[in-house]
């Protein structure tokens, strides 16, 4: 739930369906002073989730801990009155809400609408009943599933997501990565600027009073096509380092022999290109160039600059439609239809004009034996050291599938999330609580990251046509 406690709402009871703990199994103290209610169904559904090695397992296993570490030696007693729930995001506060478990049978409420004995039919009698022997609590069903929560309002039962994953209320607040300078900011700001020469390179600073919020490696433009572009690094006292950015749209500047064909896809390629930063995050619409300019930079750091030892590509395995099964081979040949966009952008990167087919054969082989292909399913526990680390349809992951990646970095190593937030496959993800999202506001305030949103199509007239217009 985003916010439990309303300003003058009465007292609340929360009735949690299955799917809310499969989700998030911390679920069970995120109510704040209000109760939580669990009936028995759920706890016979999160028995049976709970073989396996699958990650709603793994969930499921975790509430079964939680929910014995809560009972403990407790008395029926003691748990039909409800136990304490602690309040686990501040260190020695009083206890919360209360946990109350379904201790007696039920007698049958659920309107004659509601056919059959399905376990949501199960989870509406209960809620339902609980409303009547208490009116003057407000009983809400909390469910991911959005049929179970339009049954519920059917019937006269208040129902409402679990709102406490999502990392923003409106994904238009987003961080982008890069700012907009009103017509008139030099003109207001200029007589505070102040230049610094620094080998050859000229840094600037102004007072930070100036902008409303700073991020670390946010860029800044201005109206006109031939204004000043900076990337604001830091806050040194009270004022904002400003350093130029340089221009990937020029030739002289390629990267891998691509250049950048719009103002965003060179902010990209600063971010990607740069030492500094450790990690980074590309959000885009089909098209724009996010999984292209990615491995650009990997191969122009890993075979020119020896920066890093290899590149290794990864992505979360979501089929678009039906699931073709198991595949054969290797971990990398079980992955290679998976990284059908990869090949694509490689046979790009590998187009040379030296050496005719013989050259361009080369440097294919080439490409393939530094580009490592990598499952998801087999990387926790492994560390990466000096790897250039592409995690591709980063859309598709958890917050808690995305920690796991990006804890697996060691020394010299960068990684970079590409992901399209209008392309989310997994069922119970949506733009505001995917694993990209979190990573963009989490790593927002780092001066070792860096993000940036694609805004313009580069695949091709009738792609960028395709995707205004369909």
């Amino acid at each position: 739930m985003s916010d439990a406690s309303r300003p003058g709402a009465r007292s609340r009871l929360f009735v949690l369906d299955t799917n809310v703990l499969l989700h998030d199994p911390s679920a069970l103290f995120r109510f704040k002073e209000h109760d939580i209610y669990l009936p028995m169904m759920v706890l016979e559904e999160l028995d049976a989730a709970k073989k396996g090695v699958s990650e709603v397992a793994r969930n499921a296993r975790q509430v079964s801990r939680f929910l014995d570490e809560l009972i403990g030696a407790s008395d029926r007693a003691a748990i039909e009155a409800g136990l304490p729930l602690p309040a686990r995001d501040i260190a020695g506060a009083p206890p919360a809400g209360r946990l109350r478990l379904q201790t007696t049978p039920l007698p049958a409420a659920v309107m004659a609408e509601l056919p059959g004995r399905s376990p949501d039919n199960s989870i509406l009698n209960t809620a339902l009943v609980l409303q009547g022997q208490q009116p003057d609590i407000e009983v809400t069903l909390v469910s991911k599933d959005i049929n179970l929560r339009i049954k519920a309002r059917v019937i006269g039962i208040h129902a409402e997501d679990y709102y406490n994953d999502m990392v923003l209320d409106d994904i238009n607040l987003l961080y982008t990565g890069a700012r907009a300078l009103p017509p008139n900011f030099w003109a207001t700001a200029g007589q505070d600027l102040t230049a610094v020469q620094t080998e050859g390179t000229a840094h600037y600073t102004v007072s930070a009073s100036h902008f409303d919020h700073f991020y670390p490696n946010e860029f800044l433009f201005g109206p006109g096509p031939d204004d000043l572009i900076l990337v604001a690094r830091r806050i040194v006292g009270s004022r904002v380092v400003l350093d130029p950015v340089k221009d990937y749209g020029l030739t002289e500047h390629a990267v891998w022999g691509l250049t950048a064909r719009n103002r965003e896809q060179s902010f990209a390629l600063n971010l990607v290109m740069d030492p500094e930063i450790d990690f980074v995050t590309l959000l885009g619409a089909a098209g724009t160039g996010k999984t292209l300019l990615a491995l650009a930079a990997g191969l122009a750091q890993c075979l020119d600059g020896k920066r890093y030892r290899e590149v290794i590509v990864t992505r979360e395995t979501v089929p678009l439609g039906e699931d073709i099964g198991f595949l054969p081979g290797t971990e990398e040949e079980k992955m290679n239809p998976w990284m059908g966009a990869l090949m694509d952008n490689l046979e790009v990167l590998s187009e040379t004009q030296e050496g005719g087919e013989w050259g361009r054969a080369a440097t294919a082989d080439l490409l393939q034996n530094r580009v490592k292909i990598r499952s998801m399913n087999f990387m926790r526990g492994r560390t990466f050291f000096n790897r250039y680390l592409i995690i591709d349809e980063a859309q598709n992951l958890t917050a808690k599938q995305m920690r796991t990646l990006v804890t697996r970095a060691g020394s010299g190593t960068k990684i970079v999330c590409c992901g399209n937030l209008a392309q989310i496959d997994t069922p119970y993800l949506s733009e505001t609580t995917s694993g990209l999202t979190y990573a963009v506001d989490r790593f927002k305030q780092w001066s070792h990251s860096g993000h940036i949103t694609l805004l313009r199509g580069e695949r091709s007239r009738l792609a960028d046509y395709a995707v205004q217009h369909l």
